[in-house]
C-alpha cells in the first residue's frame, strides 16, 4: 500500500517521532513563503500581509523570535525578484531566514536546527500557500512533536481546480482551518486562533 503522505507532497513521515512531544519552553512565529511570486494569485494577499505584519509586531513585543522560510525552484531562483519576500513585512536584520525547495520546510533545510537552538516547541505558522506549504510544514511540525497554532486569517491560497472540480482560495482557507481545528495527537496542543486572539506564550 502506498505511504499516504505522498499523496500530500510530503515526504515520508518519521514515524519514531510521532507522539513525542517536545519539551521546549519557547514558541516561534513561523512566516512560510510570503513571497512576491507565490503571493502572485493568491486570494486576500492585502489582508493577509496587513495582517500577518500586526502578528510580527505583536510577536516582537512579546520578545518572540521571527522565523521567515523562503520557497526556490527553477522558476523562482534564490535572488530572483519573485522569490524575495513580500517588501511590506517588517522583517529585521536578526531575524532567521529558512531555505527551502519541498513542501515540507524542515526537509533538507536549517529549520529544525534553528528550533532547537532557540528552544522551541510551540510554533504559530502563518504564510502561503494554504494548501501545500502551510499546511505540509504544520503537519509535519505536530508529528515531529512541536505544539501548532495555524493563525487562520493570516493565510492563504489561489484558486485551483482539480479533476475538473474549481476551487476557490477562500475554500481551502477555510478547509485549512477546519482541519487545523480538530488535528490530535497525544500530549499534543494544536488549533487556530486569528492574528489578534493568538496567544504568544
Amino acid at each position: 500500500m502506498a505511504d499516504p503522505a505522498l499523496f500530500c507532497g510530503a515526504p515520508p513521515c518519521n514515524t519514531a517521532g510521532v507522539n513525542q512531544h517536545l519539551e521546549r519552553p519557547g514558541t516561534a512565529l513561523l512566516i512560510i513563503d510570503l513571497q512576491k511570486d507565490v503571493l502572485a494569485q493568491c486570494v486576500d494577499t492585502t489582508g493577509v500581509l496587513a495582517r500577518t505584519a500586526v502578528l510580527i509586531g505583536r510577536a516582537r513585543a512579546s520578545q518572540l523570535p521571527v522565523i521567515f522560510v523562503q520557497h526556490e525552484e527553477p522558476d523562482m531562483p534564490r535572488h530572483s525578484s519573485g522569490w524575495e519576500l513580500d517588501p511590506s513585512l517588517p522583517v529585521q536584520p536578526g531575524d532567521a531566514l529558512v531555505f527551502k525547495s519541498y513542501r515540507d520546510s524542515f526537509e533538507d533545510t536549517t529549520l529544525a536546527a534553528e528550533l532547537a537552538r532557540l528552544d522551541v516547541g510551540r510554533l504559530i505558522v502563518a504564510g502561503a500557500q494554504s494548501d501545500y506549504c502551510v499546511r505540509t510544514t504544520a503537519h509535519r511540525a505536530a508529528i515531529e512533536g512541536y505544539d501548532l497554532v495555524l493563525v487562520s486569517d493570516c493565510h492563504t491560497t489561489e484558486d485551483t481546480e482539480f479533476g475538473g472540480v474549481p476551487v476557490t482560495g477562500e475554500q481551502i482557507v477555510a478547509h485549512t482551518n477546519q482541519y487545523f481545528s480538530g488535528l490530535d495527537y497525544p500530549g499534543g496542543s494544536y488549533g487556530i486562533a486569528t492574528h489578534l486572539a493568538v496567544a504568544l506564550a
